[in-house]
């Protein structure tokens, strides 16, 4: 079994592009192999800031041989009168290579036994992988040269071995060899004989081609760093990836800034080191000291130079931001709501100013129903945007939210106020926490529901994979904080009271409450069958209850692993195949007249509505009567009167099912 490598070295790419490179690529080239039938063991693909490496291992020498039978033109069109072969059954055979003697009839058609000897790999692979190197797709690529093709970066050298020999590729003028380079302070060329050597001998040179490998050994580093200090070491993973992604050779280097730094506000330190500098924070004992280790791309002993530079940028950073605090702090921070009048929120729906009150509005329309005091949660609602008018968020707006709650602490606001100008973002993203508070629960909802009405109406409703508004994730973020904190209330009508707040007027209610269950249905097809939930959903709206939802969908869950459940669901199935419409009709006892619709009749007022479970046991009681009725009774009698009393009864059953579900969407 042969093991194939392909290396692009290029100049630096943006880190950005990186793991979806590799990702596209992994794609590629399975697809690739899978569609030409080539088999092979394992694909890995590695990356670092100047090179994309496929490696694939235990690959065939070349395809199966194959063999097909090919179905040709009828006979009378395949052959003449006398039996010989037609041009159209003479194109047959030559289009397929075979001679007359392969085909042969069958079933009054032409056929003919093809037989294909299977390409090998290594030509297979030097047809191939130019065009799924191409296929790769990032923002910002751009024609290099006098090249057509666009590509992220200017690729420098190219590296194509298939075991010892080289595979010939010419990818955008730049021709392969088996030679590639190390980090950029390290010898300029290095041989690779063969895919087995490739991940060690670049360590020689100084690059940690695997990320994975260079992800973990950054771990490492930096703890052992904080480990001589005393310290722990603070990141979070898009941090980490991101560092991993900037460097071949990662060396920490522990720098340091004067303690004053720590007067402001820790989530801006914190935020000028990571989000801006992409440097790891140092706690002592859970509080930010004055350091912080950076990782540097280095090869070498002297660390001087890169720890100065750090040293010098951090400290320019938290200059400015301890000078927009004193700057902000100044006035209390109710002050600065009058401010966002002057801030637009979204054409044609004012301004930040008059989503606030809107937000107050909505807010108390949750809290009411809720049954919840709002004095805490109306105070939250008008001053929650209210930091988008500080210097400090001007200039760190991944802070909003955040410098909020701090300047609102400074104030002398309620603790409860304070913790709900931070939490009324929550969930950030789709892994983050969710707000603990009441105050950022209910302001939450109301300002994404805010959000989400006005791109509606104003006709900026997300398609594919565009969503530059983020209202995907703001519906995402409202459904998790009503199901995970267990609040009943009907998103339905909030939706339509936001709606109505809205200064521009557009009929996107029904789009909207489609948006929101589309929503709900991914959130929950992680745990749940698809099927299961579209049945929950299209017998009630699930947005008017979503906890109540999340119940019948766990029910009818269970259901499907429980025995009794299927013939209850023939049953219900038998039951809507004949009533191809609802009916409404009240039952009358009086045209009872057969024994068992009788029973059926007593046991359909017997059910035990207390909970879906007893509802569901009560169907597992009266289904035997349910079947002695079809046994027994004929439905579509000639009395028109006592058709349509049977009809009604089976409506009313009908009804009762469809308080857990719509049964007939289950795919069973």
């Amino acid at each position: 079994m042969n093991k194939y490598l392909l290396e692009i070295g290029t100049e630096e790419l943006p880190y950005k592009f990186i793991p979806q490179a590799v990702e596209q690529l992994k794609a590629g080239f399975e697809n690739f192999l899978q569609s030409n039938k080539i088999d092979f063991k394992s694909l890995e693909v590695y990356a670092t800031p100047r090179r994309l490496a496929v490696l694939i291992n235990d690959l065939a020498q070349k395809q199966p041989d194959e063999e097909k039978i090919v179905k040709g033109p009828i006979k009378k069109v395949a052959y003449d009168e006398d039996g010989n072969l037609t041009q159209a059954g003479k194109g047959f055979l030559q289009k397929n290579k075979v001679s007359e003697k392969d085909a042969y009839l069958e079933n009054n058609y032409l056929h003919a036994k093809v037989f294909t000897k299977g390409k090998l790999t290594a030509d297979l692979l030097q047809e191939n992988v130019v065009q799924i190197v191409f296929k790769l797709q990032g923002p910002y690529f751009m024609r290099w040269g006098v090249n057509e093709q666009k590509f992220s970066r200017p690729i420098r050298w190219v590296v194509s071995i298939l075991d010892d020999k080289e595979i010939p590729l010419d990818i955008l003028g730049v021709k392969s060899s088996k030679f590639t380079k190390g980090h950029r302070f390290s010898d300029a060329k290095t041989e690779i004989k063969n895919p087995d050597e490739y991940i060690e001998k670049l360590k020689k040179v100084h690059v940690y081609v695997n990320q994975d490998e260079r992800k973990s050994l950054i771990i490492q580093l930096a703890k052992k760093e904080a480990d001589k200090l005393g310290v722990e070491v603070s990141y979070d993973e898009d941090l980490l990836d991101e560092v991993t992604y900037l460097c071949e050779y990662p060396v920490p280097v522990v720098c340091d800034f004067d303690k004053k730094y720590l007067d402001i506000p820790e989530k801006v330190t914190v935020t000028v080191m990571a989000k801006h500098q992409r440097y790891f924070a140092l706690y002592k004992d859970e509080k930010l000291i004055n350091k912080f280790i950076t990782i540097a791309n280095y090869v070498g002993d002297d660390f001087s130079n890169i720890k100065a530079g750090n040293e010098r940028v951090i400290v320019a950073r938290l200059d400015d931001a301890i000078f927009f605090f004193k700057e902000d702090t100044k006035k209390p921070f109710e002050k600065y709501v009058e401010a966002l009048k002057g801030v637009t929120f979204q054409k044609g729906m004012g301004s930040v100013y008059d989503k606030t009150q809107r937000v107050i509005n909505l807010s108390k329309v949750i809290a009411s129903e809720l049954k919840v005091t709002s004095d805490y949660i109306e105070r939250t609602a008008l001053l929650c945007k209210a930091d988008l008018t500080t210097s400090l968020v001007f200039e760190f707006t991944e802070l909003q939210g955040f410098i909020g709650a701090d300047y609102a602490k400074l104030s002398g606001e309620n603790e409860k106020v304070v913790q709900g100008i931070k939490e009324h973002y929550f969930p950030l993203n789709a892994d983050s926490e969710l707000a603990k508070g009441i105050e950022g629960q209910v302001v939450g909802i109301a300002d994404k529901l805010d959000t989400i009405c006005a791109v509606f109406v104003g006709g900026k409703i997300p398609s594919g994979s565009s969503d530059p508004l983020g209202v995907r994730r703001a519906a995402l973020g409202i459904i998790k904080t009503v199901l995970e904190k267990d609040l009943c209330i009907n998103l339905s009508e909030l939706i339509r009271k936001t709606l109505d707040l809205l200064p521009q007027k557009a009929d996107v209610l029904k789009q909207a409450e489609e948006f929101f269950v589309q929503r709900l249905i991914i959130f929950l097809s992680d745990n749940y069958r698809k099927d299961v939930l579209e049945a929950c959903s299209a017998n009630k709206n699930p947005l008017e209850d979503l906890c109540d939802f999340v119940k019948r969908v766990q029910l009818v869950s269970e259901l499907l692993t429980i025995p009794d459940f299927f013939p209850v669901l023939e049953s219900i199935n038998r039951i809507i195949r004949i009533l191809k419409e609802d009916v409404d009709a009240e039952i009358d006892e009086k045209l009872l007249i057969i024994d068992a619709e009788k029973k059926l009749f007593a046991g359909i007022n017997s059910i035990n509505e207390d909970s879906y479970k007893t509802l569901f046991e009560s169907f597992v009681l009266i289904n035997p009567l349910v079947e002695k009725f079809f046994e027994d009774v004929l439905v579509m009698d000639k009395d028109e009167k006592i058709k349509q009393n049977r009809l009604a009864m089976l409506g009313v059953l009908k009804k009762k099912y469809e308080k857990i579900a719509s049964f007939n969407a289950l795919q069973i």
